[in-house]
């Protein structure tokens, strides 16, 4: 095997390399500005377009699709022209997806919804399978799996603005029985869910601001080269998955990503039904949920200066099942908090799975890189389940299915997160 790593090149200036490193770290905060805001709008729509539990489980499907269909172009993108190439194309997609909420809203169409989803988070898989490797190549190898927690880190402050901030914005707190509705007469009814739809209106005008600006930074400001950065059309092949750690490392990505967006998306609903807490003091809490993941990122990457990164993984891992099995099993208000324990330990878990996998692939890596990223497709496949089931019998029992990937993930960092 190539043996090839890239690197920032020598003659890169060490102050362009800080102003790229600051710049790329604010990829992070934006993507999960607009991912975490999907356990806002899964109650949020579920209100204003009539949903059901599984129906409202679409809501994750349209968001984490989007990678399993975009990784590979973006790589392709990525390896054709730049890092930097690839990322202004995200946040001009993305930002294309969040001015599509303005029109979806006035329509009350959820499948518009739906697709304007999908395109914001087209536009974060580029962002995604650029940032990730980027950081990793911009210093030494050895603290590859730190750095890249660090950034992470930025990804913790995004969730949690998102759903303490933003989340207070688009919910309205206006909770009305099925029995409640059905006594509406239709312009009333009509009234209620139109204005209820209205609430994402400003937000995503200004998430799209935001994207276009930043979009407008990248194009200005000069991106340090990378050796091997170009070179014509991405070579994708699966003999990457020859090697035992990446290809378990993609299967632990997998159930990783469909364990954190099933225990934040269905959060609400789950606090709602196994504690009684009404909706808005529910987002409080997964204000707090968010708060939490952010913390473990922190505390996360200083303990990996002390403790090695796959043996971190595994007592992680092994908590978040504990964890699970009293939150399915006991719930109530203590399961709640328990939850919040669970979005601690898991915070690590994205980053340091994704270091591993790359880890020794030389120049297979940007394969390996979005072969990781499809593997985000975990996020709209995984929920299906929680929500089938939190649909045919309840939502606290359904979180058996996060408790599942969290023992995939304790078996890969067991058995299989070193290369051989």
């Amino acid at each position: 095997m190539n043996s090839t790593v890239e690197t920032l090149q020598p003659s890169t200036h060490s102050n362009t390399v800080k102003l790229t490193f600051i710049l790329v770290i604010s990829l992070f905060f934006l993507w999960a500005l607009t991912g975490n805001l999907i356990p806002v709008l899964i109650p949020h729509l579920r209100k204003a377009c009539q949903l059901n539990d599984f129906q409202s489980a679409f809501i994750d499907s349209a968001y984490w699709v989007s990678y399993f269909f975009f990784a590979l172009p973006a790589a392709w993108v990525m390896r054709k022209w730049s890092y930097k190439t690839g990322i202004i194309t995200g946040l001009l997609i993305a930002a294309t997806g969040a001015i599509l909420f303005f029109p979806a809203a006035e329509l009350r169409s959820f499948g518009l919804f739906l697709f304007a989803l999908f395109l914001v988070a087209a536009g974060m898989t580029f962002l995604e399978t650029a940032a990730n490797p980027y950081i990793t190549i911009m210093g030494s190898k050895e603290t590859a799996v730190q750095r890249l927690n660090f950034a992470q880190a930025f990804n913790g402050l995004g969730a949690f603005v998102a759903a303490f901030f933003l989340s207070k914005v688009i919910l309205s707190g206006k909770e009305f029985s099925t029995e409640q509705l059905n006594a509406m007469n239709p312009e009333a009814l009509n009234s209620y869910l139109l204005s209820e739809a209205r609430s994402v209106q400003v937000p995503y005008l200004a998430i799209a601001g935001v994207l276009l600006l930043v979009a407008l930074t990248f194009r200005l400001v000069h991106f340090p080269p990378v050796q091997e950065e170009h070179g014509g059309k991405l070579s994708i092949n699966l003999r990457v998955f020859r090697h035992v750690h990446f290809r378990w490392g993609v299967i632990a990505q997998f159930a990783y990503v469909g364990a954190q967006v099933c225990i934040s998306s269905f959060f609400i609903r789950y606090a709602g039904f196994s504690a009684g807490m009404p909706e808005l003091e529910a987002t409080t809490f997964l204000g707090m949920l968010l708060l939490c993941f952010m913390i473990g990122r922190y505390v996360g990457t200083f303990l990996m200066q002390k403790i090695a990164p796959r043996i971190l993984l595994i007592i992680y891992s092994a908590a978040c099942v504990l964890l699970l099995a009293y939150c399915v099993l006991q719930g109530g208000k203590t399961g709640v908090y328990f939850l919040l324990m669970v979005e601690f330990f898991m915070s690590i878990m994205f980053p340091t799975i994704f270091s591993l996998a790359i880890r020794d692939l030389g120049n297979e890596t940007k394969s390996a890189s979005a072969f990781l990223v499809m593997s985000i497709v975990g996020g709209a496949l995984v929920p299906l389940g929680l929500g089938a089931i939190a649909y045919y019998y309840n939502v606290q029992l359904a979180y058996v299915v996060p408790m599942i990937c969290f023992a995939v993930v304790l078996y890969y960092a067991w058995r299989h997160a070193l290369p051989k």
